[in-house]
């Protein structure tokens, strides 16, 4: 058969991995989904996973990414139900999916998603402008014994992973968590704008989206709701247990999941997909500029991760009175 057949062709073809032909392939335009607007951290990672799979030629059709703000992830969740059983309709999630769930904020729960590739984890981070009174996060904290109400306080959503990171602390710190001033900003950029303009005074949110503010000096990260420190630019910034707050922490997730009822083949197409695009050398250079992990979970094992941060997740919003 191959006879004729010049060396570079027999090359080519031998180099050929086994994935480029599988069992199913897209067939028409593909939709990344994103719960919140353009320009946030999620819509960039999103945009950088359309362009990985794009420029490494892991699809053969255009991938465009979806914009779907609204109802802190109510509205993308719903619109991506309405395409069950449709391989080309991908939700990029967050941990928002669990605490929406948890309080019975809407009717779709992540156990009907069909689990394809963890994008990445982090975890949260207090912030202040860069002349703020504060000079580290015990000095606020001081500040909320006194008058829990004094500092203006922004989370992502109410009831979500920002705001049960602000409750914890408080209430490790001996703060009723109920008093905090809390105010919902939808992405870290409008609550970094408000920061700078004085309309609150401090802010919880993703700290790889708070990092390029930090590195640039608008913003100061006061501590962090992480396990350990992280280095480059927020080598200097203490874990709440470095500063003595023996809160529970809560995982910062990002995930990419298909339409319930997909096949079994279109599930591995996927799976793979992602995977691969994530060796992109651009997605590895974001990972690691903004300090995140992003561990090749997918499948059963992605399943099992996302049951146990759930289950988790729940039994912290039990205990803060956020959810029964």
């Amino acid at each position: 058969m191959w006879k004729n057949c010049g060396p570079a062709l027999l090359a080519c073809v031998a180099a050929m991995p086994a994935w480029s032909q599988p069992a199913w392939q897209p067939e028409k335009q593909v939709e990344i989904i994103v719960p919140t607007s353009p320009g946030g951290g999620n819509d960039t990672v999103a945009r950088l996973m359309q362009k990985m799979l794009q420029d490494r030629r892991l699809v053969p059709v255009p991938v465009l990414v979806v914009n779907k703000a609204g109802g802190n992830q109510t509205v993308s969740v719903a619109y991506h139900a309405q395409h069950r059983g449709d391989p080309h309709y991908l939700l990029f999630a967050t941990s928002t999916l669990f605490t929406n769930e948890i309080q019975g904020l809407m009717k779709h729960s992540y156990r009907d998603l069909r689990p394809l590739a963890l994008g990445f984890v982090d975890y949260s981070a207090f912030m202040v402008p860069a002349n703020s009174p504060f000079r580290n996060f015990r000095e606020m904290l001081d500040r909320l014994k006194v008058d829990p109400e004094s500092v203006a306080i922004s989370v992502v959503a109410r009831g979500g992973t920002s705001h049960a990171v602000a409750a914890m602390a408080a209430k490790a710190a001996g703060v009723d968590p109920k008093r905090l001033k809390l105010v919902v900003y939808k992405t870290s950029a409008e609550a970094t704008t408000a920061m700078m303009g004085g309309h609150i005074q401090a802010a919880v949110s993703s700290a790889a989206g708070s990092t390029p503010p930090v590195a640039s000096g608008q913003l100061r990260m006061l501590a962090l709701a992480a396990p350990q420190r992280r280095p480059g630019a927020l080598a200097d910034v203490p874990t709440l247990g470095e500063v003595g707050l023996n809160a529970p922490i809560l995982e910062s997730w990002r995930s990419f999941f298909g339409t319930p009822d997909v096949t079994a083949a279109q599930v591995a197409f996927w799976e793979e997909a992602l995977a691969r695009a994530k060796e992109g050398d651009e997605w590895k250079a974001w990972m690691e500029k903004n300090r995140v992990t992003a561990p090749d979970l997918r499948g059963g094992a992605l399943r099992k991760y996302l049951d146990g941060q759930f289950e988790h997740t729940k039994s912290v919003l039990v205990e803060l009175g956020l959810a029964k």
